[in-house]
């Protein structure tokens, strides 16, 4: 009970750091682009996360743990699929504000499900009534009257995808891996492929990014370092199931900051919207009868 406890605790603790981040990716795009913000931002998680590795598996034991290649192999495919999520992320918040873009990422949580069937994970009826639902409200979320759906709406829709399939690969190939290192490994990618990105797309002024150190720090410390990390230390100790629920408060939390921080404002059927969403998060990832059953008549 304790050990689930605390996991649940370390989970909320990544929901407020990622809710929360979306202000900072928000602010530091003021004055800098998106590839340019991402690129130091996962620089400075590498920074922080190797010498991090150090201090919790240091001795003789480090550097071959930095040797196996299934973790550079691993760590290579979550990068890629992390850079394409996040990719979308940074660009659909130039378009969209924070609170918004926390609901539509949220979706990541319904979409798992679905593409899990194409490896084997059947979605239950849960995650199908939920999907008619999430759909109305991304229509209340996204439609802005005549003018139809936000280019930000559709990248954060696609962001959201692309994070339900890094779910699926971290799942899939962390096994044994230590979630510090690979974390690590996948940050270095994503900060090795946005780099060229931002050189070729963006105009790079240093003293706008000396400006941003506060948004950058506390975006790659904290969001990128530190939650995903704890991401991975919670889930071992917490039910799958318990664990969505918990993480996908951080649409809650991101909509909560952009209110507080920010002063932003949605209208009455933005804010349906944001509670049909945040309804079907839920609704998907609520245990099913029949499994609850097979599972109390096998103890």
């Amino acid at each position: 009970m304790k050990k689930q406890l605390s996991g649940i605790l370390i989970l909320m603790g990544t929901t407020i750091i990622w809710g929360s981040a979306f202000i900072a990716q928000s602010v530091g795009m003021d004055k800098i682009g998106p590839f340019t913000f991402q690129a130091i931002r996962c620089f400075l998680a590498v920074l922080f996360l190797f010498p991090a590795s150090a201090l919790f598996f240091g001795g003789n034991g480090f550097w071959e743990g930095w040797k196996n290649p299934a973790l550079w192999k691993s760590g290579l495919i979550c990068g890629l699929a992390l850079f394409a999520a996040s990719s979308l992320q940074q660009i659909g918040l130039v378009y969209t504000d924070a609170g918004k873009a926390g609901f539509l990422t949220a979706m990541y949580i319904v979409f798992v499900p679905f593409l899990g069937s194409f490896v084997g994970r059947k979605p239950g009826r849960n995650a199908l009534l939920s999907l008619p639902v999430a759909v109305v409200g991304l229509y209340l979320l996204s439609c802005t009257g005549a003018s139809g759906i936000n280019k930000g709406d559709v990248l954060l829709l696609g962001c959201a995808v692309a994070f339900s399939v890094q779910i699926l690969l971290i799942d899939r190939h962390c096994g044994a891996l230590d979630g510090l290192r690979l974390n690590c490994v996948q940050a270095l990618v994503v900060a090795v492929l946005s780099a060229p990105c931002a050189l070729l797309t963006e105009t790079i002024e240093p003293f706008a990014i000396a400006q941003c150190w506060l948004p950058l720090g506390y975006a790659g410390i904290l969001s990128m370092g530190v939650a995903y990390s704890l991401q991975i230390v919670g889930q071992k100790r917490v039910a799958p199931t318990a664990a969505a629920l918990v993480m996908s408060l951080e649409s809650v939390f991101a909509a909560l900051f952009g209110w507080l921080l920010l002063h932003e404002t949605m209208t009455t059927p933005e804010k349906l919207g944001c509670a049909l969403v945040f309804g079907a998060v839920i609704l998907s990832q609520l245990p099913e009868k029949k499994q609850e059953l097979s599972h109390s008549s096998s103890k």
